[in-house]
């Protein structure tokens, strides 16, 4: 599977940014995605921050550090910012010495991927924090999958977990500090006039005890355990 991931992004990352982020669907979940982490992180220059998965660097305006499997995508993101530090590392086997971050980013990486190399690069992320420090990451919903009677055909986003499974993979080593929901309502299919009236909506929706009937979840945990 992972030569399946990497050849399909090879194939892809030219397009990849206008592909996925250049329609209302990726527009959304996007600034979306990016409201939640600024609110978390509060961009700073005390942060030293991965982002395990950059692709082609959306994410990277928040992390000093990135890395990702795919050459082709990796060579996108160093023309993006060349002021970086971007290199071409598997997820679970970065390189990075223990505790040399406190903050690791992940987004759209742990969706095409089984639970067991999800579990690997958790700890991962583990290994390379610092005490205190935070991963952040996005997964798609288990329970709204199961709501809309959602079935992968194949891998490509096949990874999908609930709060329960992410607190249960979590063990002694995490705790979960919070959780957002991304995408309540599916904003890209409706007519465009009325697009713009669902957004507040969608984001109350997204924080409220229904949360986790959003399409998305993204997790922040800290590191508690060696």
């Amino acid at each position: 599977m992972k030569n399946q991931i990497k050849v399909y992004y090879t194939d892809l990352a030219n397009n990849y940014d206008d592909d996925r982020f250049n329609n209302t669907y990726g527009r959304f979940i996007n600034s979306q995605e990016k409201k939640i982490l600024n609110k978390i992180l509060k961009i700073n220059n005390k942060n030293n921050v991965l982002d395990i998965g950059c692709g082609t660097g959306r994410f990277l305006d928040f992390a000093n550090f990135g890395v990702d499997i795919n050459e082709a995508m990796v060579k996108i993101a160093r023309q993006k910012y060349p002021n970086k530090n971007i290199l071409v590392k598997d997820a679970s086997d970065t390189g990075f010495e223990n505790a040399t971050f406190n903050i690791v980013i992940s987004f759209h990486l742990l969706m095409h991927l089984d639970v067991e190399k999800t579990k690997k690069i958790i700890d991962e992320a583990h290994r390379v924090l610092q005490n205190g420090g935070r991963l952040i990451f996005d997964i798609p919903s288990k329970k709204r999958r199961k709501l809309v009677n959602y079935t992968a055909q194949n891998w490509h986003a096949a990874n999908s977990f609930s709060k329960k499974d992410i607190t249960k993979l979590l063990g002694d080593k995490w705790k979960l500090n919070n959780y957002y929901g991304i995408l309540f309502f599916p904003i890209h299919r409706f007519p465009k006039k009325i697009r713009k009236l669902f957004i507040g909506l969608d984001n109350l929706f997204c924080q409220s005890f229904l949360k986790e009937y959003s399409s998305y979840l993204l997790f922040d945990i800290e590191k508690t355990g060696c």
